[in-house]
């Protein structure tokens, strides 16, 4: 982990409670990353999410590599109690996520005020300053619309929360409060500065994210469960609904664990890199393997199949005094990885070889750490045997270094064909950062949650670790099941034991 900077913009004096999204099998490197990283305690996860405490500044929160979104936390508690009838008594559980504590809202918006100050100040600046030519031609195209629809809005406000507290009543699912939640960076920097010139909390204006599932979701739409909460809302605070441009977004995700309620702190996800020009593998994904490799000053580090260079890109961002390698055979993969490069102003840093994974131009026992994602999707796939690209990797790599790569269960599957028997495994596995759901989402907890590791957990990631067979001189050492999206993969850790051939 690189070294954390002293902070430098706002902070909760006294810690504020927070939460990000994560892609499934990432939440021990998030957990492990804000620990390191935001000095953060009270660290807990259920599946897809880590809750943190920390004092950090919005400066370091924006620097974190395995989170897909981070939220500031308003509420979190277990499941609203769905019965087979009676929608109104669920209803009113729904409102309850407002009425029963106004005190944590408001107190959550203050701190959101608070953080967003530093950036407020720093997006009037560029704003100012960046494209004044485009921003002239955008204005002149939407401020006359603008105007003829101000009137039309203010005069229809008051009819639309009566229309909607009506739609509750008689259950229908016509209007939708739940829109798009992505923005352009830019109009974010304009809902910020909205904020920041908010002086009354009565001023502000919201929308409602809201995301179901399990038994919910079988009895209620999310844009149900958005107007209900926003209704309340608005009945309990005085904030007005805004659909499309308002200052706060609500977020909500009710499921059969769960509901947990919390404001975006950057309308932008995290895992959108601005110095990636052409997304390949998932950035989150890249920095996970990276984190794992263990990379230190000085290192020669290497991966023979880079295709666009996002791995690369991810470590030496992060660890950025380190020789850098990436090799492909395909021409047009060399190319993005260079204009990558470019837009990410690395390319002093990285060197690019084009060159066959099986030939690599390197002395025996010459690279310290291997990185690589094995292809496996439908554009690129593996049309060698991952026997002989494995092979090839040993020998480069010297006694004691160390391989991370990401691999399909048919990877996995091949190298068990490879293999007559297994050896006695002495791993160094070590998941200690995982949590029980039910300690995390205890609400009277106010203690430290000691690390502690859920015994299914353990014993999942033990599993992949047994079936990881030694190959050669390669020793396995962890073992990590994560999503992709539609396909899950596997983020293998090996050691190099000893020499090549002995």
């Amino acid at each position: 982990m690189a070294a954390t900077p002293a902070h430098a913009g706002p902070r909760p004096a006294a810690g504020a409670r927070f939460f990000c999204t994560a892609g499934r099998g990432l939440e021990p490197f998030l957990m492990r990353e804000v620990r390191a990283r935001l000095a953060a305690t009270q660290v807990e996860y259920i599946s897809g999410k880590v809750f943190f405490t920390t004092c950090s500044d919005l400066n370091m929160l924006k620097k974190l590599k395995s989170a897909e979104r981070l939220f500031l936390l308003i509420k979190k508690q277990f499941p609203l109690n769905v019965p087979s009838v009676n929608k109104g008594k669920i209803f009113n559980e729904m409102q309850n996520l407002v009425n029963d504590d106004p005190e944590s809202w408001l107190n959550a918006i203050s701190i959101w005020k608070n953080l967003l100050e530093l950036d407020t100040k720093k997006g009037k600046l560029s704003q100012r300053d960046a494209n004044p030519l485009k921003r002239k031609v955008e204005e002149n195209d939407i401020i006359n619309p603008k105007k003829l629809k101000t009137e039309q809005m203010q005069e229809l406000q008051e009819s639309r929360e009566c229309q909607l507290e009506k739609e509750i009543e008689e259950e229908t699912p016509e209007q939708d409060f739940l829109t798009k939640r992505e923005k352009s960076q830019e109009a974010f920097q304009n809902d910020v500065v909205k904020a920041g010139d908010t002086q009354n909390q009565k001023d502000l204006t919201f929308r409602v994210s809201c995301r179901c599932s399990g038994a919910i979701a079988k009895t209620f739409t999310a844009q149900e469960v958005g107007r209900v909460i926003g209704i309340a809302v608005m009945k309990q605070f005085g904030w007005k609904a805004d659909l499309r441009n308002p200052n706060l977004e609500i977020f909500i995700h009710l499921n059969d664990v769960y509901s947990v309620v919390g404001i975006p702190v950057f309308r932008v996800p995290l895992a959108s890199r601005a110095y990636i020009k052409t997304a390949g593998l998932r950035s989150t994904i890249a920095w996970a393997m990276a984190s794992l490799a263990e990379i230190k000053a000085g290192a020669f580090v290497l991966d023979p199949m880079c295709g666009l260079g996002t791995i690369l890109l991810e470590a030496a961002k992060e660890w950025p005094d380190v020789y850098y390698v990436g090799a492909d055979a395909s021409d047009s993969q060399l190319l993005g990885a260079c204009d990558n490069l470019k837009a990410a102003g690395l390319k002093d840093k990285i060197e690019l070889l084009k060159v066959s994974v099986i030939e690599l131009p390197l002395p025996s026992e010459s690279v310290d750490i291997i990185i690589s994602d094995i292809p496996f999707g439908k554009k690129f796939k593996l049309r060698k045997d991952i026997k002989s690209i494995l092979q090839e990797m040993e020998r480069v790599l010297h006694v004691g270094g160390t391989i991370v790569l990401l691999l399909s269960e048919d990877h996995h599957r091949r190298l068990q064909d490879c293999e007559q028997s297994s050896i006695p495994l002495n791993s160094e596995v070590s998941h200690t950062d995982e949590l029980g759901i039910e300690k995390c989402l205890n609400p009277g907890e106010k203690t430290s949650i000691p690390e502690t590791v859920s015994s299914s957990s353990e014993a999942s990631n033990q599993e992949g670790l047994d079936k990881m067979l030694p190959f050669g001189s390669l020793v396995p050492v962890e073992c990590y099941k994560v999503s992709l999206g539609r396909t899950d993969a596997f983020i293998y850790k090996y050691r190099k034991s000893h020499s090549f051939g002995l």
